[in-house]
């Protein structure tokens, strides 16, 4: 990879943190690692009001970038969602780059996305949505006619191309890669297998997914983020390496 830009998702500590070790503990780890930025997950926080100044200094103390996933829909109801307002906030606090929705109920969806989007726009914080395991937000169709929409609007919405959600919707990963480029700025990786029957997440090299050739056809000048549970510290040193090695 040209631009070596690479991230943890505190997904890869999920075992730590079903134990109640929280997110501003995991960054040290992370550093440690080898990572230079970092994504916290909002699902995480356990008490996100005590600790969101707690994950803002220790990123700060660290030099780490700080991106943030909130696993809520920009459009509810063919509206857009209330509570960007305050998920933008958190990100101000919080001090971050990038900020990650799922799309939502964007096909039902009437407005102005210049308007309604002005507000969270000029914040300094790069919005994108992510191909989610939904058929309403992880499919091709519904991502592409949305960040279309967007780009005739000239609102700048971009994409998070998610390397392992789209078996769990039953599209092809290539096909994805291929079509979404152009609107990607940040990408997820991970492998996926087959476990009783359903797609199963695992580190990369342990799935069926040809994860560098989704990787050879996508930007080489974006983040690159290992997404993926696990609690050996080895499997992240390997995945890093081997995006290291592209």
């Amino acid at each position: 990879m040209q631009s070596k830009q690479l991230a943890a998702n505190l997904l890869l500590f999920d075992a730590e943190v079903k134990k109640g070790v929280k997110q501003a503990e995991l960054l040290a780890r992370a550093k440690d690692l080898g990572f230079s930025m970092v994504e916290v997950r909002r699902e995480y926080f356990q008490d996100i009001t005590a600790e969101i100044p707690e994950v803002k200094a220790q990123a700060t103390a660290l030099d780490l970038k700080l991106f943030y996933s909130v696993p809520d829909e920009l459009f509810v109801a063919g509206k857009v969602n209330p509570k960007l307002t305050g998920y933008f906030e958190e990100g101000q606090q919080l001090g971050i780059e990038k900020i990650k929705f799922n799309i939502g109920d964007f096909a039902n969806y009437q407005g102005e996305l210049q308007r309604d989007f002005a507000p969270f726009l000029n914040q300094g914080i790069e919005v994108n949505i992510e191909n989610d395991q939904t058929q309403t937000s992880g499919t091709l169709t519904p991502i592409l006619t949305f960040l279309k929409a967007a780009v005739a609007a000239d609102v700048d919405i971009r994409y998070v191309y998610d390397l392992g959600n789209w078996p769990f919707v039953g599209e092809d990963f290539l096909a994805g890669a291929k079509a979404l480029a152009v609107y990607t700025r940040y990408i997820h990786v991970k492998d996926v297998t087959e476990k009783e029957g359903q797609p199963f997440v695992q580190p990369l090299d342990e799935g069926h997914i040809d994860w560098r050739q989704a990787l050879a056809v996508l930007p080489k000048d974006v983040p690159v983020a290992l997404e993926y549970p696990t609690d050996n510290d080895a499997l992240i040193k390997a995945g890093l390496q081997k995006l290291l090695a592209l």
